[in-house]
């Protein structure tokens, strides 16, 4: 025999935010952003691989280890939306790294690799300490609003079909280029498919792949319009 399901109550702020906090660090965006930002102000105070006052890319694979793959998917995207993502070049040298890392989960490696010329890639920490404000906000709204569900689009299948696609908005990225802030766009689409991943939320995979489609149109209409006008 079946057991009886009791009827479920409709989801309160105060259940949510209890929900969120009892989740692991590890298993939310704001858990990562703050160990990130840790390993800034440590890099800002005493100086990490890269020296004193600059955060490395290094740094961040030598804290999370195995574990890299969901923070660099959520962290690289969040550094981008941040005033790091204005200086010119930084947005496409973010979308190689991201490409790598999909790369490499579309093939199944349970270790992230990254040339060593990328570990060593460095800016000042206190550009990443700087828009801690704007990115907390950011994450404790994503975390209040992701939960395990839809799990057949967190499969395998729908890990790699992310991973795929992670690299086809990576394209697209230093076309936006010319025009200011368009790349975060794709790097939404993106962070939506880290989130999903870390959170096993299919229900953000599936606004992700949507979010995808929305940024691919973007940058066929900006770099087409930018064709089509010259």
């Amino acid at each position: 025999m079946f057991r009886r399901k009791e009827p479920r109550l409709p989801a309160t702020r105060s259940s949510v935010m209890s929900e969120t906090a009892q989740r692991d660090p590890d298993e939310t965006t704001t858990g990562i952003l703050e160990e990130v930002l840790r390993i800034a102000r440590r890099d800002e105070d005493s100086g990490g691989s890269a020296g004193k006052g600059r955060f490395a890319v290094g740094d961040v694979i030598e804290t999370f280890g195995e574990r890299a793959f969901g923070p660099f998917l959520i962290v690289l995207p969040l550094i981008e939306m941040s005033p790091v993502g204005g200086i010119p070049g930084i947005p496409t040298f973010l979308a190689l790294m991201i490409g790598l890392v999909a790369a490499q989960l579309a093939l199944g490696r349970e270790c992230l690799w990254l040339p060593g010329f990328i570990e060593r890639r460095s800016v000042k920490a206190e550009r990443v300490t700087g828009g801690a404000p704007k990115l907390r906000r950011i994450t404790r709204w994503i975390d209040r609003h992701t939960s395990a569900r839809w799990h057949h689009l967190v499969g395998k299948a729908g890990t790699k079909a992310a991973a795929t696609m992670i690299i086809a908005l990576c394209l697209t990225v230093p076309p936006l280029e010319l025009v200011p802030f368009a790349s975060t766009a794709p790097m939404a689409a993106i962070l939506a498919f880290g989130v999903g991943l870390l959170a096993r939320d299919g229900r953000l995979m599936a606004l992700a792949f949507g979010l995808s489609a929305l940024a691919l149109g973007v940058v066929f209409y900006v770099v087409f319009g930018k064709l089509l006008g010259s």
